[in-house]
């Protein structure tokens, strides 16, 4: 890639949305050959050749889900690191449950590596970050709200716990004060010593 903000739009479309040969073909042009792959449900690692496992992912992807629909939401790019991050939302309409559409959202973070005689951004690794009720949407359709309600019941604990045990915040606030307190007194005497030695 030239221009990863550009263009990234367009790998990440020719990943999902494209046949077989193109889906090959745009894995082979834009990821180096030991590229990695990381997902919630599979990894690949980085070998010689690990692109081949990407695209064999990839294909299986299209495989369970014929008809992948595409949002690309926002793109941000760390240039001093070489890395993008892209906001995904996609609709995925598994072929074995005709009825279901998941809209899974998540980000995808890639690394890139710069070819300094070819002028061009490869893909190194690309490791796409679910949250967990997003990705259940792959596995089960009404997970989300199991996970929602596991979240929100979560939620609750917390702050019922913070209530509870706020004397131990107290103590702990406390005694790191009289801790720093205690640094500095000695810091300063250190340096009311050093000052009446003189050079």
């Amino acid at each position: 890639m030239e221009d990863p903000v550009k263009e990234i739009a367009t790998v990440v479309r020719s990943l999902t949305q494209t046949p077989a040969d193109l889906q090959r073909q745009t894995i082979e042009r834009f990821f180096l050959p030991d590229a990695s792959f990381i997902h919630p449900f599979c990894r690949t690692g980085s070998f010689p050749n690990s692109r081949w496992a990407i695209w064999r992912i990839y294909r299986w992807y299209k495989i369970l889900s014929p008809r992948i629909e595409i949002t690309i939401n926002g793109i941000a790019f760390d240039q001093d690191h070489s890395r993008l991050y892209v906001d995904i939302s996609q609709i995925f309409s598994p072929w074995y449950l005709p009825f279901y559409r998941a809209h899974p959202r998540l980000v995808a973070v890639i690394d890139l590596e710069y070819n300094e005689q070819r002028r061009l951004y490869f893909i190194k690794r690309q490791n796409d970050l679910y949250q967990v009720d997003e990705f259940v949407k792959f596995l089960w359709p009404a997970g989300w709200v199991v996970v929602l309600a596991w979240q929100f019941y979560n939620t609750f604990l917390s702050i019922l716990a913070a209530s509870l045990f706020w004397p131990l915040s107290w103590w702990e606030e406390k005694r790191q004060a009289h801790s720093a307190k205690a640094i500095t007194s000695s810091q300063k005497k250190m340096e009311s010593t050093a000052s009446f030695r003189g050079p």
